[in-house]
C-alpha cells in the first residue's frame, strides 16, 4: 500500500511541482493522513537543487499546513466540547479525556502545537484538539508554521541529498519500507490499546 502511495505521490509532484506539494501538505494537515514524511522527501528529490529551493519548499509546505489546518481547527472551535460530548461515544472518548485535553492545552497549548508539528501522525490531527480547547488562533498558526518549517526542511533536505537514490537504491527503499512498517505497527498497537482502555468509559449518548 505504501509503495503505491509513494509512486502516486512521486508522479503527482513531478506533474504539479510546488503547487502539488502545497495541496498535499494542506490536505495532510486537515486530518487526512497522507504522510508528510513521504511527501517532503519526494518533493526534495524532485524539486530541490539548492539551499534556496529547500527554503522555498519548507516555506510553502509550512504555509500549506496552516491553511489545511483551518477547517479542522474551526470544526473543533465551533462545535467545541458539546459536539465532542454528543458524538464522543462513537470515538470512544470519555469526559475525563476531554478534561485532560482542556487542561493540557490551557497549560501547554503553544508548546504542544510546536512539538506536535514535528511528530509523525500527531502533526496531522493536532488542529482539531487545539480548536476544541479554543487555543488562541493567532498563536496556533504561528506555532504551526514554526514547528512545521524545520520538519519540512529536514525531510526535503534528505530527499535532495539522496536524489535518485531515494527512488532507485534498493537498500534505501528497504529501509524506508521497514520504517513505515514500524510506523504502521505503532499505529495499530496504539489504536488497539485506545479501544480496549476507553470502551467502558466512552461518553454515553443521552436519550433525546
Amino acid at each position: 500500500m505504501l509503495e503505491h502511495l509513494a509512486s502516486f505521490l512521486e508522479s503527482f509532484i513531478h506533474t504539479t511541482g510546488y503547487a502539488g506539494v502545497a495541496l498535499l501538505m494542506a490536505i495532510q494537515s486537515a486530518c487526512i493522513p497522507i504522510p508528510s514524511e513521504v511527501i517532503m522527501p519526494f518533493a526534495g528529490a524532485v524539486l530541490a537543487h539548492s539551499q534556496w529551493d529547500l527554503i522555498l519548499l519548507a516555506t510553502i509546505a509550512s504555509l500549506a499546513s496552516n491553511i489545511g489546518s483551518i477547517p479542522a481547527y474551526w470544526v473543533g472551535a465551533r462545535g467545541g466540547r458539546p459536539m465532542v460530548e454528543r458524538y464522543g461515544s462513537y470515538l470512544l472518548l470519555s469526559r475525563h479525556d476531554l478534561d485532560r485535553v482542556d487542561s493540557f492545552f490551557t497549560r501547554f497549548g503553544s508548546i504542544a502545537v510546536l512539538l506536535g508539528r514535528m511528530l509523525p501522525i500527531i502533526r496531522t490531527f493536532i488542529a482539531f484538539p487545539a480548536g476544541v480547547a479554543r487555543m488562541n488562533q493567532v498563536k496556533f498558526h504561528i506555532y504551526t508554521f514554526v514547528g512545521s518549517f524545520p520538519w519540512c526542511y529536514a525531510l526535503a533536505y534528505a530527499g535532495m541529498k539522496l536524489g535518485d537514490q531515494f527512488r532507485t537504491n534498493p537498500s534505501f527503499q528497504d529501509a524506508f519500507h521497514r520504517f513505515h512498517l514500524a510506523v504502521e505497527a505503532v499505529i495499530v498497537v496504539a489504536f488497539i490499546y485506545f479501544v480496549v482502555s476507553h470502551w467502558k468509559n466512552r461518553i454515553r449518548t443521552e436519550p433525546a
